[in-house]
């Protein structure tokens, strides 16, 4: 995942240049808002292959050109994939079964700190769209003492984005998390959008100082923040929220991404919890987001 700076965005769109609708889109941003674009982009999230993507069509201003751009990075993206057997899931899985000892990779520090949490409940959440803006699904994980113990799906959306998403994922997680706080558990949520932490545990306290409003017009997803901050409020005391890197080998963050995209499969609008058998190298297998 990359992060929205001043420097990506002036690699893409060069002195002098105008931003054009793909990479608007990339950013998650809306046409009426072009001009805004830096602001409401800044402190983003964006896939690695998006910010590529953004960088590459940038002063491309034939849409025939830009589109056979992305058409050809999909194509190179899936044929690196068919060449890469060994990628982050599956390495994963590996490293399940082997002893942990005999693996050389710098993977194994992260995915074996899913053991090592210091809380009595762990949870994982994650949203996603495909495309941004588009069909959209929240997933979450749940580990006690290290050990996966539900899964949760939902929140589908036949028009959403990346952002509502991850959102709607954290709110479920902090409703989660207080009934767990009240059982007597230490929890901690583990996010790994710093867009959706940032907006519950930052910004929107300045946004209710000005009455819920913000310099350059009106909040977006104002609704689900408010949601989110009020209640993270009443439980912080109790629950760790932190942010942590997408796709980098824990396994509870792979997890929730395959709920993302399962929420969109099954078109789920309620958050249900996964009545399957957990077989964690079978879902991994699901497509992710």
């Amino acid at each position: 995942m990359q992060i929205v700076t001043n420097d990506l965005l002036d690699l893409g769109v060069g002195k002098g240049e105008e931003i054009n609708d793909a990479q608007l889109i990339l950013l998650g941003v809306e046409e009426s808002e072009k001009l805004e674009f830096r602001e409401l982009s800044l402190g983003k999230e964006l896939s690695d292959a998006r910010a590529e993507l953004f960088v590459l069509i940038g002063g491309i201003k034939a849409k025939v050109a830009r589109e056979r751009i992305i058409k050809n990075y999909k194509a190179l993206q899936k044929f690196r994939l068919g060449q890469q057997p060994l990628d982050q899931v599956r390495l994963k899985s590996r490293i399940a079964k082997e002893d942990v000892s005999t693996v050389k990779t710098e993977k194994i520090t992260a995915i074996t700190s899913v053991s090592g949490t210091n809380g009595d409940v762990t949870i994982y959440c994650d949203g996603g769209c495909t495309p941004n803006p588009g069909k959209a699904g929240s997933g979450v994980a749940l580990y006690r003492n290290g050990i996966v113990s539900e899964l949760w799906y939902g929140l589908y959306e036949k028009m959403g984005t990346n952002n509502t998403a991850e959102l709607g994922a954290l709110h479920q997680s902090l409703l989660i998390a207080q009934q767990e706080a009240k059982n007597g558990n230490k929890v901690q949520i583990k996010c790994d959008s710093m867009y959706s932490i940032d907006c519950i545990k930052k910004w929107a306290i300045s946004w209710e100082k000005k009455g819920w409003t913000k310099k350059g017009g009106p909040i977006k997803n104002l609704e689900i923040i408010k949601l989110s901050y009020f209640l993270y409020n009443k439980i912080k005391k109790d629950v760790d929220l932190s942010h942590i890197k997408a796709h980098a080998g824990f396994e509870g963050n792979e997890l929730a991404d395959r709920m993302t995209m399962y929420a969109i499969q099954e078109t789920s609008e309620e958050f249900v919890r996964y009545s399957e058998n957990i077989n964690v190298a079978e879902i991994l297998k699901l497509r992710a987001g």
